[in-house]
């Protein structure tokens, strides 16, 4: 098959009504962070069942389908690059990671990035130099940042919390409440893990980071603790 067999076939599934709530959901309209972004109105289940299906769809072909308009196709080549980079022997999974940055710029919305990131660049990343994260982490992109932050992911899940920490750091001033909403999603992880270690970073750092990054961070607290935290930023 190639692209334009599958994409026909995702596009059979297209729903006009769940495509205009898709797009007031991601924030389509002028000025903000989704705008212009596309929908057909294809439900995530059905397009992980469609990964199943065309799991062995050559990476030239996945690479077109990224280049869609539409949210939805974006976000099916994704979770195919994810797929094949699970099921790849190394050369396959340098390709994804590479193939993933140079078409980084299809990466740009909150979902596609937290569908991908973990799964190819955090895990790529992982026995590897990480000085991409911090370049990334330094971009003038919105979602650059987000992938930067959030590839730490796979990091964070296997007790490995320098450069998560180290990430944050840079990120605390960011104006961006995706950016705020990641951060304090990162932390939340570390927290889970080794408390001690969240609640070092933000003894020191909860007065300057923005609420809504702290409140995340804290979700997960005893309410007293969590109350106190948040009273200490007020």
């Amino acid at each position: 098959m190639t692209h334009l067999d599958i994409q026909h076939r995702l596009r059979e599934n297209a729903d006009p009504a769940k495509a205009e709530h898709a797009q007031r959901f991601f924030k389509t309209g002028k000025g903000e962070y989704g705008e212009k972004d596309r929908f057909l109105g294809i439900r995530v289940p059905v397009l992980r069942s469609y990964v199943r299906e065309f799991q062995h769809l050559a990476l030239e072909e996945t690479a077109e389908i990224l280049q869609s308009p539409y949210h939805e196709e974006r976000l099916f080549a994704l979770l195919l690059l994810v797929r094949k980079y699970q099921k790849g022997d190394s050369a396959q999974q340098e390709a994804v990671f590479r193939l993933y940055l140079d078409t980084i710029q299809q990466v740009n919305n909150w979902d596609l990035v937290d569908s991908s990131a973990p799964y190819i660049v955090g895990a790529w990343l992982e026995k590897r130099e990480k000085t991409l994260l911090y370049r990334l982490a330094a971009s003038p992109n919105l979602w650059e940042r987000r992938i930067a932050i959030i590839s730490t992911f796979h990091l964070i899940r296997n007790n490995m919390f320098d450069d998560a920490l180290a990430i944050a750091r840079l990120l605390i001033a960011d104006r961006q409440d995706l950016i705020h909403k990641a951060v304090g999603w990162m932390l939340r992880e570390i927290g889970k893990r080794n408390i001690a270690i969240e609640k070092a970073f933000l003894d020191r750092h909860a007065l300057t980071m923005p609420r809504t990054m702290l409140r995340y961070a804290v979700e997960r607290f005893e309410e007293d603790e969590r109350k106190r935290y948040l009273e200490r930023k007020q």
